[in-house]
């Protein structure tokens, strides 16, 4: 049996039908953490159907169908990462990822789906990964755009969930787009918006950092809001000192905010970002999802590359 180190005192090992009783401890741990965005924490209540888990990937990869592994962090099973479809004949492949909250924010996740997506690329000679996500789960779809994965699309209301129907969006890596780096220019205006959307986040117990935002503008920048009616020009103070209250007041909870497609133009030392972007978030209480477009404009100055401008409205 192999076992991988992914750093921070973790391993990636198989994890198989003999790791049951390890898994349904973990699964209990981890069920508030990731349902309902994995089904089978669900179904995974006791010895027998945790084994059957287990046991329908040890078929899965005697078939070469499927695989699954798990991560380890001290000794301890936080997690894991998988293969739910695979099928080298057409040269597609899905994987996916789950995490108790001991494990969350130290990158194993994106470390292991990495070892994975090296494997199927360099190893099997697959030509695409895929990634299936409801379009509610923020960690999952961050994970995917750490990946370098691109949103191919939304499947509306694909499957049902406690009488709930959900969206799934499809996210993918070609095996000649792995391991190619952005030109230098799109890499920093990428980590730019990275840095922006991320400032607001408060998922987790996260701390945001809305004051970051004075450091990716120029001195002068302007925010616009152009939701219906006047637009709302904001300076820098004015957009963050409001932003910063609510998003630690209790006003907004778990919120985040990303980035689910990009089109990026570059002239010389200007360049503009057309994004479409999902949020969501407890207002008030009250749990929502939203989803808008911005127009970013970026200048490059003696320090670098930095945003100037940026107007958005919400769809």
């Amino acid at each position: 049996m192999f076992a991988l180190p992914l750093g921070d005192n973790a391993q990636l090992r198989p994890l198989e039908p003999r790791h049951a009783q390890e898994f349904l401890a973990h699964i209990d741990r981890a069920r508030p953490h990731v349902d309902p965005w994995i089904p089978w924490a669900t179904l995974s209540t006791d010895l027998a159907s945790a084994t059957a888990v287990l046991q329908r990937y040890a078929d899965g990869q005697a078939g070469d169908t499927a695989r699954i592994y798990g991560i380890w962090l001290d000794g301890t099973l936080v997690g894991g990462v998988m293969f739910t479809k695979f099928d080298a004949a057409s040269g597609v492949c899905e994987i996916g990822c789950w995490l108790e909250a001991d494990g969350a924010g130290r990158g194993l996740v994106t470390r292991a789906c990495r070892t994975l997506i090296d494997w199927a690329f360099e190893e099997r000679g697959m030509s695409r990964v895929e990634w299936w996500v409801a379009a509610g789960n923020t960690r999952s779809i961050e994970a995917a755009r750490r990946l370098g994965m691109t949103r191919d699309g939304v499947l509306r209301q694909r499957y049902p969930y406690r009488g709930t129907r959900h969206d799934s969006e499809v996210w993918s890596v070609l095996a000649d787009e792995w391991g190619a780096p952005a030109s230098g220019v799109k890499a920093e205006l990428d980590r730019l918006m990275r840095a922006f959307l991320g400032a607001f986040t408060n998922t987790g117990g996260t701390s945001p950092n809305v004051g970051v935002v004075r450091e990716l503008f120029i001195p002068q920048g302007t925010i616009i809001k152009n939701i219906g009616g006047e637009p709302v020009v904001h300076d820098l103070d004015a957009f963050v000192e409001p932003r910063q209250k609510m998003l630690t007041d209790g006003t907004l909870t778990e919120f985040s905010e990303w980035e689910v497609a990009e089109r990026t133009e570059i002239f010389g030392s200007i360049a503009h970002r057309f994004s479409e972007y999902r949020k969501s978030g407890f207002l008030d209480g009250e749990w929502f999802e939203g989803a808008g477009r911005k127009t970013t404009q970026f200048v490059r100055t003696p320090a670098g590359w930095r945003m100037s401008s940026m107007a958005w409205d919400d769809v």
